[in-house]
């Protein structure tokens, strides 16, 4: 927990009428919507003294317009925001301060852009709690040695190089933290390897047990889909002893790092780490995007609320294109599985343009045979079990 010692008065902060605004993706799931609801309200426990507001960018109210517009009704004549992301990729980079600039530029209020979760150690120690949760659960029913334990942490995916390598660094703080066996890094979507090839690559290195943890804030479509596409591999190899660790949520450790996020603007300790950012220097693989302009693309789907009414609150993936809903926890085999990411690669520059032209670079590795790819093609049966 964060030492109260160490506090700052934000009503002392310069600029002020201080507010606090949470920017948030958004997503037509219930179950995710209302967990990023949660955790504003227990920022707003953290600092009780502040007006503190949260918005989308999508698919979801509020939008990133009505919190601030909030704000503004409370007085507030500064506006210390950050991004309810784990890592800056397109949307911390691009979609949000977007909007955001474009807002103070119509309406004359400050804004001061804070910076993502990132690789931290409250968030380790977070993810370590989650991991923890779900070792001491399978090991009630069977003990089995952690060397003999692999660990698969799984990030968003996102065309941003720089994001997707600090899922690898999460993964191996905690996998030497713990003393697994073995770890290794899959994604959701975009790029490579997604989790179910991925997970047909790690029953071949034959560990007894494999603890599958999602490495995001929320549930919703994706994190239900990691859970689906691990009882497929499960389904096929009864052998290995597949455990799912939950995801991150409302922990207390996390809304202790939006609070230290919160007085780094303050503080004007709110450095990206711009040296691998492949929109400002060239990034092996990435070099044309140098220079791009900041845009954001979610105009069309900003405050879309005709949110998913096939499930009653957590995602069963019953808008995959058979219409069957899947059960958590059973298994049920789809000969496609269907993708939900909008695959966009964002410009941006950090000179906060207000340009809103559209460019979309294609993600370079599309193509890869453990990426996106395989999310479009039936799965012959010699691929569903190596095995046989």
């Amino acid at each position: 927990m964060t030492d109260p010692s160490q506090q700052l008065d934000l009503q002392a902060v310069d600029g002020g009428p201080i507010g606090v605004m949470i920017c948030g993706h958004g997503s037509r799931n219930k179950q995710a919507v209302t967990e990023f609801a949660q955790l504003a309200q227990g920022l707003r426990r953290q600092l009780p003294d502040v007006p503190v507001e949260y918005g989308y960018l999508e698919f979801a109210r509020p939008i990133l317009r009505d919190g601030l517009d909030s704000l503004r009704s409370q007085g507030v004549k500064r506006v210390l925001a950050v991004p309810g992301m784990l890592f800056a990729a397109g949307h911390a980079k691009n979609d949000i301060p977007s909007v955001l600039n474009s807002y103070a530029a119509e309406t004359g209020l400050r804004i001061d852009y804070g910076r993502e979760l990132g690789v931290d150690l409250k968030m380790i120690q977070a993810a370590g709690a989650r991991i923890r949760e779900a070792l001491d659960g399978a090991n009630a029913q069977a003990e089995v040695p952690l060397a003999e334990t692999l660990l698969v942490v799984v990030g968003r995916g996102s065309s941003d190089p720089d994001a997707n390598s600090n899922v690898s660094k999460v993964t191996r703080m905690l996998v030497e933290g713990f003393g697994f066996g073995w770890g290794e890094t899959v994604y959701s979507g975009v790029t490579f390897p997604l989790v179910e090839p991925g997970l047909r690559h790690v029953v071949r290195l034959g560990f007894k047990r494999v603890i599958v943890f999602p490495y995001f804030l929320f549930s919703g479509v994706l994190v239900s889909r990691i859970r689906q596409h691990t009882q497929l591999v499960a389904a096929d190899h009864p052998e290995v002893e597949f455990v799912d660790a939950s995801y991150l949520g409302d922990h207390p450790l996390v809304i202790d790092t939006f609070k230290e996020r919160v007085e780094e603007v303050v503080r004007g300790e709110t450095q990206m780490n711009c040296s691998l950012c492949k929109y400002r220097a060239q990034v092996l693989g990435f070099e044309t995007e140098v220079g791009a302009p900041q845009q954001s693309h979610h105009h069309h789907v900003e405050g879309l609320i005709e949110g998913c009414t096939l499930c009653e609150l957590e995602c069963t993936g019953a808008c995959q294109p058979d219409g069957i809903p899947i059960p958590l926890g059973h298994h049920h085999h789809h000969d496609h599985d269907h993708s939900h990411e909008h695959g966009h690669s964002h410009g941006h520059s950090h000179d906060h343009a207000h340009d809103h032209g559209h460019t979309h670079t294609p993600y370079p590795h599309a193509e890869h045979p453990l990426g996106p790819k395989t999310l479009y093609k039936p799965r012959p049966k010699s691929e569903e079990n190596p095995s046989e």
